[in-house]
């Protein structure tokens, strides 16, 4: 499974150019021409693994970006003070007296009593 630690992902991208420096310093050392430093597989392999590693480490921040992000949104939204609903409260609902549905039963009933 690949690091997903940024700490790993830059000891990675120092080891893989550590060998890409001494590689390159070998190949100048025993061929002239710079064409076939550049074609040569190893070292193409290297920087396709630095590219690789720097498209992971550039993932890794911006997701860090984001959670950043977030944890400032929520912090704004708990900070703003939370708005009261514009419901009936219990206090309003007993001095109403009964419900519909209570009064619709009492209705019935007394119809029920005088006939």
């Amino acid at each position: 499974m690949a690091s997903k630690s940024k700490t790993a992902r830059v000891n990675q991208i120092n080891y893989w150019e550590g060998r890409l420096e001494r590689r390159l310093k070998a190949l100048t050392e025993s061929e002239k021409d710079p064409h076939k430093v550049a074609r040569d597989p190893i070292v193409r392999k290297i920087r396709a693994k630095i590219r690789e590693t720097q498209a992971r480490l550039n993932a890794i921040e911006q997701k860090e970006k984001k959670n950043e992000e977030m944890a400032r949104r929520k912090a704004q939204k708990t900070a703003i003070p939370k708005k009261e609903k514009g419901g009936k409260k219990k206090g309003e609902e007993e001095r109403q007296g009964l419900s519909k549905r209570q009064q619709k039963k009492l209705k019935k009933k007394e119809q029920k009593g005088k006939s």
